[in-house]
């Protein structure tokens, strides 16, 4: 494959993140956009210099016009299922935003239909790709704190206030808030640098008066009586994105970034990481040309659903079904 074609469904904010590191790849072409607001295909155009890549304000006709061989899914959360699977259906590979469906039922067709195709199937969830996370995972799994005992994941961030009117507001769109949305880098997170299996999850959550969820906390208990709190606050002033590993023989604290190893009555070690090489988009396309595996799959990104389902759940808070969902 001498290039790889590849066509966007959906040119919001995030998708700019996706078309620069998709661009700094010389083996990655545009081809195709889609997106039903033409002031959003104008503004994605003019950033990256694609006026020749085939504009289009429906992406079933983008999949039925243009010679692509992936796609990268942008689009509003309820929508990823329906996307995802007329790609597949079309024999082309798929990288989607996060989260990768709103339900488990949807996920695990999109997961046999990939796998029936032969074709890449994978979720953006970055932090699979930056140096302080891959120390955090590898760090407990070498045993550097001893058996797991208990984690803290929190976010806060200004998202109420940011996404007032907008789609992610719309639980038709979202399936969910703040939980559904950034939170679900946190869970990624929680459950890929623990490996861990919850078994038991009790949650509570507000509004604030608000269309979905803004703030949530949520207690779990893991599996090897590994203890847990997962704190959302999506009405906040700032960002904010802190996580407390602790064991028996040590502690990993994270701070916006910032990491320190803790030993009892020892000294604060910081480790020092190496530069990241590669990312979600980088490793899409290297997946696609057989270099390496799929680095989010599928069956990944169907755990971080079903934990947001049981999140919800718990709480006894039903979001309006995802279009197109599956039933069983």
């Amino acid at each position: 494959m001498s290039s790889i074609r590849v066509g966007m469904i959906g040119t919001g904010g995030i998708a700019h993140w996706h078309g620069r590191q998709l661009l700094e790849l010389p083996e990655v072409e545009i081809r195709a956009i889609a997106d039903p607001s033409e002031a959003n295909r104008v503004r994605f155009t003019e950033a990256f210099g694609l006026g020749q890549a085939a504009q289009f304000a429906n992406y079933e006709d983008m999949l039925g016009q243009a010679e692509l061989d992936a796609v990268v899914l942008c689009s509003p959360h309820t929508m990823h299922y329906e996307q995802a699977s007329a790609a597949l259906a079309r024999g082309l590979h798929v990288l989607i935003e996060k989260p990768m469906t709103c339900s488990s039922a949807e996920a695990e067709r999109l997961i046999a239909q990939a796998n029936e195709a032969g074709k890449v199937l994978q979720v953006s969830y970055q932090r699979h790709f930056q140096p302080e996370f891959l120390y955090i995972r590898e760090a407990i799994a070498r045993g550097e704190i001893g058996k797991l005992t208990s984690v803290t994941a929190s976010l806060y961030q200004e998202w109420g206030q940011g996404t007032e009117g907008s789609w992610r507001q719309n639980p038709a769109l979202s399936g969910g808030g703040f939980l559904m949305d950034s939170g679900s880098h946190i869970i990624d997170v929680l459950l890929w640098t623990t490996g861990l299996k919850p078994l038991e999850i009790k949650t509570s959550l507000s509004q604030r008066h608000t269309p979905v969820e803004i703030d949530s906390f949520t207690t779990i208990r893991f599996e090897g009586d590994v203890l847990a709190g997962l704190n959302l606050v999506g009405w906040s002033p700032c960002w904010h994105e802190t996580y407390v590993f602790c064991g028996e023989t040590g502690g990993i604290f994270y701070d916006n970034g910032k990491i320190t190893l803790r030993r009892l009555r020892e000294e604060p070690i910081v480790p020092e990481l190496p530069p990241q090489t590669t990312n979600q988009d980088k490793s899409f396309i290297d997946a696609i040309a057989g270099r390496i595996p799929v680095q989010v799959t599928g069956e990944f990104a169907l755990q971080v659903v079903r934990f947001s389902e049981a999140v919800y759940g718990a709480a006894g808070y039903v979001p309006i079904p995802a279009a197109g969902e599956v039933k069983s």
